[in-house]
């Protein structure tokens, strides 16, 4: 009885040794590898485990092992070493990563399963091994869960370790599964594993690209796979901070998986452009006529409107014109002329009245915006262009001004929102100008009232030069008391309080509003002769004709015409 009973154990011990070691086990082991991540100073940080899912050189891995790493290097099982080259997605929930690295010319890879695994089926665990064989471990499915979009969560009858983490568990069929993840505990007998095809499906888009995840590790991040998506995600990064080689590297990128693409050029030459390096103006100038070489007869003019827009952005951002710089208004002008030849388009007649603008073209700029306000592309901004530049127009009357701002302001209707508040602001400037100060004080009040009284100190002072001019005594006190008080040590605001106090034969106020003036600047010749004239109109002529001495002796041009009638 015992001697068959030894000879079943062995029956099934030689069965589990067969089933540990599939045929496609070597090919299996040579998928996977290990990983080394390090840190900003180029420390080590972790070490893990991953595998190749196309030949491509597509692989997973846990994100834990990536969060906070700076580079990455795989080391295969036969010692080769290879850089992670991207990220190209990543789950922090399920613990995932999906990355490339340089793909060798026969790339061993595991494919992913097309069905997944049911209850009860048998799958095994194929480890990271240096040997030319390894040790698998075998075990049960107990339970599939759907966690959508084809992608499923495996627990199975199995013990592991840290040292199999991100390992992959294989069918009979040698189809990657899933990857094992961290047990809550050592003594667990069973083991979990995130779907393959979860960790496959993983994409960075213009979405992707702004969680936390994937921002928190220092790898350079793998482009879309589409060239609409990519675009976006370019208009992304290039809203973030990031050092110009690293903004180049993706530009970079863009063109290689995009070669036909124009705007690739495109942007690549604007970033050129910036660097105020004549080598790379260079660069720029090619990557120009590159653009608008690889675009379409029928849609050059939009290049042309890019090129033009670009120089245009770029002289005026511009501190100090460079008459030796190739980019100039002048150039910007030229390209888009060549635009506007396949059409007068209200986008580009604006682009030709703001280059227009800033050459100080001010009756060609306004014909511009004259065109583009008679096209759907009319809004409060381009009313307010034609009013500023009518407004610079020499003769030009005040009255037409004001009209083109009132037609900036009707594109807005009632309960007015924040981006109509600039426009209030503007015209009530235009109406003081014009000497209509109680339109002034009503733009001002809608300006105040559309942004719920978030204003500064220059506010309630340029409202209470309009309500000093319609007599609007009590208004303009309390508007200059609010500027001293969110300045209090502005000496304008003080003279300006005094000056009102002494208008409306508030001595007292006066006087202590002159003080503080003398008090904040001891040799403000303006505020000594306030301060004088303020006494001289108290008949306390001692302390006026001190104090007005003391502004001339400071300087002040303005005192010797009260000395003259108060002091002699």
């Amino acid at each position: 009885m015992k001697k068959i009973f030894w000879i079943f154990m062995v029956c099934v011990s030689m069965q589990t040794l067969h089933a540990q070691t599939p045929k496609w086990a070597e090919n299996a082991r040579k998928a996977i590898f290990s990983i080394i991540t390090y840190d900003k100073n180029d420390k080590i940080k972790s070490t893990g485990n991953g595998f190749y899912i196309d030949k491509a050189g597509i692989a997973l891995s846990d994100y834990s092992l990536f969060d906070g790493a700076e580079r990455a290097t795989v080391i295969n099982g036969d010692g080769t070493q290879k850089e992670v080259l991207h990220i190209l997605g990543a789950n922090t929930l399920y613990d995932v990563i999906k990355f490339d690295t340089q793909a060798d010319k026969k790339q061993n890879f595991l494919p992913i399963a097309t069905t997944p695994a049911k209850e009860g089926d048998l799958v095994f665990l194929m480890p990271y091994s240096t040997q030319k064989s390894s040790t698998m471990q075998s075990g049960r499915i107990l339970q599939v869960d759907s966690i959508g979009n084809n992608s499923f969560y495996y627990t199975i009858e199995m013990k592991t370790t840290d040292k199999t983490i991100s390992c992959p568990i294989m069918n009979s069929n040698g189809e990657v599964l899933g990857m094992i993840q961290k047990n809550a505990s050592e003594d667990s007998k069973e083991s979990y594993a995130i779907g393959a095809s979860f960790g496959a499906s993983l994409v960075i888009n213009a979405i992707t690209a702004t969680q936390t995840n994937l921002n928190s590790i220092g790898i350079k991040k793998g482009l879309p796979d589409t060239e609409e998506d990519a675009l976006v995600y370019l208009f992304y990064v290039e809203s973030t901070e990031m050092t110009r080689e690293a903004h180049l590297e993706i530009l970079n990128d863009f063109i290689e998986k995009f070669p036909n693409n124009s705007d690739g050029y495109l942007r690549r030459a604007i970033f050129y452009m910036s660097s105020n390096n004549e080598e790379e103006s260079q660069l720029a100038e090619k990557d120009f006529e590159k653009s608008i070489k690889m675009t379409e007869d029928n849609e050059k003019d939009w290049v042309y409107y890019q090129v033009s827009n670009a120089i245009y952005n770029y002289v005026l951002s511009q501190e100090e014109k460079d008459d030796d710089s190739k980019w100039s208004y002048e150039r910007a002008l030229e390209n888009i002329k060549t635009a506007l030849e396949a059409g007068e388009k209200p986008l580009y007649v604006k682009l030709e009245g703001d280059i227009h603008f800033a050459m100080h073209n001010y009756a060609d700029a306004f014909n511009c915006y004259e065109k583009v306000n008679q096209s759907e592309l009319a809004s409060a901004s381009t009313f307010y262009s034609a009013a500023k530049t009518k407004h610079l127009m020499e003769g030009s009357d005040i009255g037409e001004v004001i009209a083109l701002m009132d037609s900036a302001i009707a594109t807005f209707h009632k309960p007015y929102i924040q981006e109509a508040a600039p426009y209030f602001y503007e015209r009530a400037a235009l109406h003081v100008e014009a000497k209509k100060y109680r339109e002034a004080v009503a733009d001002y009040n809608t300006f105040h009232e559309i942004v719920d009284g978030n204003v500064n100190a220059l506010f309630y002072y340029q409202r209470e030069q309009a309500e000093m001019q319609c007599r609007m005594y009590q208004q303009a006190i309390n508007d200059i008391n609010r500027a001293v008080e969110m300045e209090p040590n502005d000496i304008d605001y003080w003279l300006e309080k005094g000056t009102i106090h002494l208008r409306v034969n508030q001595h007292d106020e006066a006087e202590k509003a002159f003080r503080k003036a003398v008090e904040i600047d001891g040799q403000s010749g303006t505020a000594y002769r306030m301060l004088g004239y303020c006494f001289a109109l108290q008949k306390k002529t001692d302390e006026a004709c001190s104090y007005l001495q003391k502004a001339k002796e400071l300087g002040d041009t303005v005192v010797d015409t009260l000395i003259e009638k108060y002091c002699k």
